[in-house]
């Protein structure tokens, strides 16, 4: 399905590493014709990091979208009842953000917009980001693999020597991913290795 007209939620947590390359993402999601709707975790409000600061993020993520982000719980929750978007992607989603959404702990803006998502059969699609993912995550991200509504966009390792439990979405695989989940369809293969 065409994601021309759709309203998309793109909301960001904190993997700073992986900001330039889903930045670049979301303007070709604009430029294919989607409305943008970003929502901000607290970390990525708040915190600065050798990748750059929340001011520098927001700045961005408004010249993206041409609107500005939701960055409160409050404000997060109205999305599922008004069911306003058609899909949701957490881009990047950290570890922690995977970790308490398969637990059902809803303590972010971003964990709150999709508990409220979820909650109206609306799609919401995955792009991990994590350090943990062969390790303490596993669990998490195989609960939410066999989720109803939850699609992933394929990941793979990283970086196998260094980082041996790292987990990373290819990012270039964002928009055929959210087009199929539209679909309430899992792009495949969702293990894809880095070259």
């Amino acid at each position: 399905m065409e994601l021309a007209g759709k309203n998309v939620g793109v909301a960001l947590t904190g993997s700073f590493c992986t900001f330039e390359k889903t930045f670049r993402v979301l303007e070709e999601l604009r430029d294919a014709g989607a409305n943008l709707y970003p929502i901000l975790s607290d970390s990525a409000q708040q915190i600065t990091s050798r990748f750059g600061s929340p001011e520098g993020y927001l700045k961005r993520i408004r010249e993206i979208t041409g609107r500005d982000p939701i960055l409160s719980i409050e404000t997060a929750e109205p999305l599922g009842p008004s069911a306003f978007l058609d899909i949701l992607a957490i881009v990047p989603c950290t570890g922690n953000t995977a970790a308490k959404l398969a637990g059902g702990i809803t303590d972010s803006p971003v964990l709150m917009a999709a508990k409220a998502h979820l909650r109206v059969g609306s799609p919401l699609v995955i792009a991990i980001s994590t350090n943990d993912g062969l390790g303490m995550n596993l669990k998490n991200i195989g609960l939410l693999l066999n989720s109803k509504h939850i699609y992933f966009v394929p990941f793979g390792q990283d970086n196998h020597v260094k980082k041996p439990n790292s987990l990373v979405a290819h990012l270039e695989l964002l928009k055929p991913t959210l087009e199929l989940a539209l679909e309430h369809k899992q792009y495949q293969p969702v293990l894809i290795s880095y070259s």
